[in-house]
């Protein structure tokens, strides 16, 4: 699919995306949603009231967010889909985030805990500069980009989600990779007191990530700091996240505390919990199923019906080429 190429300027209004909802509801291609803004936050209109999303505090160490959480200075980005967004509520209500429960309804209701203020990111291992960094420092050493990027949860259901964010090649040069790196590696907080889903063996935490440089080096490959033009919410991996939007959701680690450049492939969480089901690179491939359900339809959040699953999440003509000459059922 080609993708549009926006004008950069400044990140999109909300009324742009109401209407684009109000159109869909008119054609009856989706269910009857539309986005209003009430009380700072970005509510759903059902039945003729604004209904304010439940949002965990975020940002500003237990603050919620309101106004002071609008991030102002994004532009918009080319490499944006322009595909209709999800609506905010379901973005921050309906989430994976084991460490906060495992029901989809748990994160937006137990992030509160979660204090991102201060906070600081390590990133180490095969560079040349290696820096312990404040996140707000990290934030303002980069262009802040509005994309917006397809999700595709290897749970066969999926998002169309408006991030902000700056590319991750761009904080990886600042350490200067060494010639040894071929891998980096993340990893979130470990902290049960302010993540009570850690508190249970549900998996081995601290949740950890990878991809191959060559991956994190792609243009596509995105540092998350809010979405929808806000501070990101707790629940959806504040103060930052990784978004890889033609791999799986799983591979988007939340509340990141390290960055590792190694030379050899590192361990993922889900990797180690179920190695027959969920594989280091996690391509979004409909040509391989999850052991337990097909991969070969999806179900697009607030959209009636399913609609077929795309090879890379529809990003194939972006990033199959790192994957030439690999067999990608067997490297899946």
């Amino acid at each position: 699919m080609a993708e549009a190429k926006a004008p950069k300027d400044e990140v999109t209004p909300e009324a742009l995306f109401q209407r684009r909802r109000e159109f869909l509801k008119d054609t009856l291609l989706f269910t009857a949603t539309s986005v209003g803004v009430g009380a700072g936050l970005l509510g759903l209109v059902r039945g003729g009231r604004s209904e304010p999303a439940p949002v965990a505090a975020a940002g500003r160490g237990g603050v919620g967010p309101d106004e002071v959480d609008r991030i102002e200075r994004a532009s918009r980005s080319p490499l944006s889909t322009t595909e209709t967004p999800t609506s905010f509520r379901d973005v921050s209500t309906y989430n994976n985030f084991y460490e906060f429960g495992t029901d989809k309804e748990d994160p937006a209701a137990e992030a509160k805990s979660l204090r991102t203020r201060p906070w600081t990111v390590t990133v180490d291992g095969e560079v040349g500069k290696p820096a312990t960094l404040d996140v707000d420092t990290i934030i303002r050493m980069f262009p802040l980009e509005e994309r917006v990027y397809r999700m595709r949860c290897v749970e066969a259901w999926s998002m169309v989600i408006p991030w902000i964010g700056f590319p991750l090649a761009a904080l990886l040069a600042r350490v200067e990779p060494t010639p040894r790196a071929r891998y980096v590696a993340f990893t979130t907080l470990l902290d049960p007191a302010q993540m009570p889903g850690q508190g249970r063996r549900v998996l081995d935490w601290p949740y950890v990530e990878g991809l191959r440089l060559d991956e994190a080096l792609h243009p596509l490959a995105l540092v998350a700091v809010g979405l929808y033009g806000r501070v990101l919410p707790n629940q959806n991996g504040a103060p930052l996240r990784l978004v890889v939007p033609w791999k799986y959701g799983f591979k988007g680690i939340k509340s990141i505390v390290h960055i590792r450049l190694t030379a050899e492939q590192p361990p993922t969480t889900w990797s180690a919990a179920a190695p027959d089901e969920y594989g280091f690179y996690a391509n979004v491939n409909p040509a391989v199923d999850h052991p337990r359900w097909s991969q070969k339809t999806e179900r697009r959040i607030g959209e009636l019906g399913r609609r077929p699953t795309l090879p890379f999440n529809g990003y194939g003509d972006q990033v199959a080429s790192l994957y030439a000459g690999m067999d990608l059922r067997r490297f899946f």
